[in-house]
């Protein structure tokens, strides 16, 4: 029997989308001796440890919808299949929103690592793991009708574009691997 192994390539792309932008904000990558990471020139909303500005939420916004557009364009769906994407974009959207949004709560707790007990930390990271798997649930369940009708060349752009896109790191580890069906 043949096996897939795409839990739906596009709930990889909500995270892979999601970590991309994210990791424009997370810390350098490099060495401190390395190369200097591109600035982003914007109005934002304060800079980095590192000096540099931080995306504003507009930005993350319009990182968000590249992205879904990217997706949409790239698996070229015929017209029974676009009655069908408008729930995996909404949930692609939800799962975005609540990335952000625990972004910038976990941003505000570390800006007093001493306003919380390590239980209350625990408890939090808990709760937004939680969170997590249950829009990522949702978006495997809104990507399920939509993955089921999708020929394979579909599938496999599906799985391309809704890969990681690596941040400043470049490509994840084995992200280059290739899943065969078995």
């Amino acid at each position: 029997m043949r096996r897939t192994l795409t839990i739906g390539a596009l709930g990889i792309l909500s995270a892979g989308l999601l970590g991309t932008v994210l990791a424009a904000n997370a810390a350098p990558a490099q060495a401190p001796d390395g190369p200097r990471p591109m600035q982003v020139a914007h109005a934002g909303d304060g800079e980095r440890m590192d000096g540099r500005r931080r995306l504003s939420a507009e930005d993350i916004q319009a990182f968000t919808d590249a992205h879904i557009a990217a997706l949409h364009a790239g698996l070229k769906l015929t017209p029974d299949q676009e009655k069908l994407w408008p729930p995996v974009e909404d949930a692609i959207r939800s799962l975005a929103k609540l990335t952000r949004d625990q972004h910038e709560a976990r941003r505000g707790r570390d800006r007093d690592p001493l306003a919380e007990t390590a239980p209350e930390a625990i408890r939090a990271r808990g709760d937004a793991l939680t969170a997590r798997g249950d829009a990522l649930r949702k978006l495997a369940d809104a990507s399920q009708p939509l993955y089921a009708t999708l020929d394979q060349a579909q599938k496999q752009r599906a799985a391309l574009l809704s890969r990681p896109m690596g941040g400043p790191r470049g490509p994840h580890p084995g992200m280059h691997r290739h899943h065969h069906d078995d």
